[in-house]
């Protein structure tokens, strides 16, 4: 299945989020994100049901909504696909399929059959999971790219100034967090990050 255009992902914690998250992602979604995943493991399953439809009802039907965890809540929500953590088998998992990777081994166990992307991350230091695991930088990066069968999205601190270095170490896109939940304007700042990913995104690809 194809990655959505732009391929950036924005991945949601309302406890980062500067007022109520759903206005926070709409906002995002002004700014030209067509792309989110529900990221609330600590709520139980029918909380995050209920966050993904409000979520679902507020934003336009062109935007992919999927949801980092269980396949159950994006099966009860109608949502467009699961995001996995790393080890996370993809049973029970539809539609678009993703999975977190912090290595290039963990990234070769990816089933490409079933699994249509990877998340590479940290790329930076990032506020969001401080004490996470070793930045990956641009060399690392491009190790899990280059051992890769799906497209690889990085994650990690991403800002418009890094964003180049990911599509140069062969990332196919970039997910955000932390910068777009603490943002004073999500909209602006996300309409940073796809003019910066637009810009820097090698002709032909």
């Amino acid at each position: 299945m194809p990655l959505p255009h732009p391929p950036l992902l924005l991945v949601t914690d309302r406890r980062q989020a500067r007022g109520d998250l759903v206005d926070v992602v709409r906002a995002a979604v002004a700014g030209g994100c067509r792309w989110v995943s529900l990221r609330e493991k600590d709520l139980g399953e029918g909380e995050q049901v209920a966050l993904a439809l409000r979520l679902r009802r507020a934003l336009p039907q062109e935007v992919r909504l999927t949801v980092h965890g269980a396949p159950a809540v994006a099966r009860r929500a109608g949502l467009d696909g699961v995001h996995l953590a790393a080890g996370q088998a993809p049973a029970g998992a539809e539609g678009l399929i993703g999975r977190s990777v912090h290595s290039p081994a963990e990234v070769r166990a990816i089933d490409a059959g079933r699994v249509a992307y990877a998340i590479a991350g940290p790329f930076a230091e990032t506020a969001s999971k401080p004490g996470y695991g070793p930045a990956l930088g641009r060399a690392g990066l491009a190790a899990i790219v280059a051992a890769s069968s799906v497209p690889v999205l990085a994650i990690g601190g991403i800002e418009p100034s890094n964003v180049g270095d990911c599509l140069a170490a062969g990332a196919a896109g970039v997910a955000v967090m932390g910068s777009i939940m603490r943002a004073a304007d999500p909209a602006a700042e996300m309409a940073r990050l796809v003019a910066t990913l637009a810009g820097a995104q090698p002709r032909g690809r």
